[in-house]
């Protein structure tokens, strides 16, 4: 079979607060059918790590159902970032799956400080917890060196994945260049920390995103009852693979905001010049290779906190409350997620919302991520059309205020399987354009003058 004749795609595709197995139609690009479980880390062991058997175990289960009904030709893999996988001479994992969102000693953290590379040779700014990878390496080897002395492969995240299905090791660019410290974008090869930690000869081989690495296993296409060889693809970091679909389509230069607990957002056609790192500006790498300025920050996580304070707003109301807020100056400043995003360092705080109701508040906490993306947008010297995807573009509120801060046009493209869609582009099935809402870039009074009161209360 080759690519051009899959007609349904199945996509793994794990994310930081969701894990799911969906099914993509190759002719319309819909979603036929989608399984999902939460993404649990486990508090006990040596650190906070993924629960990866029960992850594996979701993911055969949902294949096997899917399997049967609707059916699947082909397997692609997404995954976040900031996670590496270490494996022994057996193939098991060596050690845990560490979970990025863990904070190291002080100790540590100060050694890996002094031996990372420069923002100049990687374009990875030096980020919290485990967010740079080559800190996770770094960490595992210092405080577990019997542990770490037994690896055999450090593979990324989503290759680990492809790696159980069909036994093949290998490691990827979009996953090596999404600040881990250990690739140097403008060469196209590692950075020298690999060499510092030691562990150049540990790397899986590098694969396209786009290399079928090989079918199912059979022992695991036997227990999936798949009644033909079924490919699997190589991969790709879950931001990425909501990027791919875009550059299919369109001409840079041009702006995409990738929404879900991130909001990532890249820069098309863009250069690395002046990207700022205090203020998480970096480089992620394409699919392609290619290193994209990129920004981003904490959107949907603190959102998922705000929703849960404020509770249920009628969308229509939260859009009438916006001219309230202005006037009254209800604000929240950043940062709700501490330890990224453009303004580091920052406390969040309310200003103004004593008396404020629930849908002013709710203006407030869209307005706050309006303010926020254009930040980002402004880190990264963005240019052209901007399109935002994922659960942010379902927003209205926040399209419309982000429209008139960018002062130009977002296009929004609702639906919540970006990262699937990209991720089964891999296989070599055309792309299919989604439904567009287009926000213009309305004039909004007193929204100027807002914005820079916003930015004095931070100072």
């Amino acid at each position: 079979m080759t690519a051009s004749s899959y007609r349904r795609i199945a996509v793994l595709d794990i994310g930081k607060t969701n894990a799911k197995v969906v099914v993509l139609d190759s002719e319309t690009g819909a979603e036929i059918a989608v399984l999902k479980r939460p993404n649990v880390t486990i508090k006990t062991g040596p650190y906070p790590h993924y629960d990866i058997e029960a992850l594996w175990s979701f993911a055969l289960d949902a294949l096997k159902s899917l399997a049967r009904d609707p059916g699947f030709d082909a397997i692609s893999i997404t995954t976040h970032g900031a996670a590496a996988a270490l494996l022994g001479r057996d193939g098991a994992l060596a050690m845990p799956v560490i979970d990025y969102e863990h904070e190291y000693p002080e100790a540590i953290r100060d050694a890996y400080t002094a031996l990372r590379p420069s923002f100049g040779e990687t374009f990875s700014p030096r980020l919290a917890m485990g967010l740079n990878v080559g800190a996770q390496l770094h960490y595992q080897k210092s405080a577990f060196p019997e542990e770490f002395a037994k690896v055999t492969d450090i593979l990324t995240y989503a290759q680990y994945w492809t790696a159980r299905l069909t036994g093949v090791a290998a490691n990827e660019l979009t996953s090596l260049g999404c600040h881990t410290d250990l690739w140097n974008p403008r060469t196209g090869s590692y950075s020298s920390l690999v060499d510092t930690l030691g562990i150049r000869d540990l790397m899986a081989p590098i694969r396209s995103a786009f290399d079928a690495i090989g079918p199912v296993l059979p022992e695991i296409a036997a227990e999936l009852g798949l009644a033909a060889p079924v490919p699997v693809y190589c991969g790709i970091h879950d931001s990425n693979a909501s990027l791919l679909p875009h550059l299919i389509h369109r001409e840079a230069p041009f702006a995409v905001v990738s929404t879900g607990t991130w909001v990532i957002n890249f820069g098309v056609g863009g250069n690395l010049d002046h990207l700022d790192p205090k203020r998480d500006a970096l480089a992620n790498v394409d699919a392609y290779g290619r290193a994209v300025p990129s920004s981003r920050f904490m959107g949907g996580r603190e959102f998922e906190i705000l929703s849960a304070e404020i509770g249920p707003v009628d969308e229509k109301s939260a859009q009438a409350a916006i001219g309230p807020v202005i006037d009254k100056g209800i604000m929240l400043l950043p940062n709700i997620a501490p330890g990224s995003g453009p303004f580091p360092g920052k406390t969040s705080r309310w200003i103004g919302a004593e008396a404020a109701s629930r849908e002013e508040r709710h203006a407030a906490a869209c307005l706050y991520l309006a303010l926020m993306t254009d930040a980002c947008l402004g880190l990264i010297g963005a240019k052209g059309a901007v399109i935002v995807e994922g659960p942010f573009a379902l927003n209205e509120t926040y399209l419309t205020l982000l429209a008139a801060l960018a002062g130009r046009e977002i296009i929004a493209l609702p639906g919540t399987t970006g990262t699937s869609q990209g991720a089964a582009l891999l296989t070599g099935i055309r792309p299919v354009a989604g439904a567009e809402t287009h926000f213009p870039p309305a004039d909004i009074p007193g929204l100027s003058a807002y914005r820079d009161r916003w930015y004095a209360a931070m100072e």
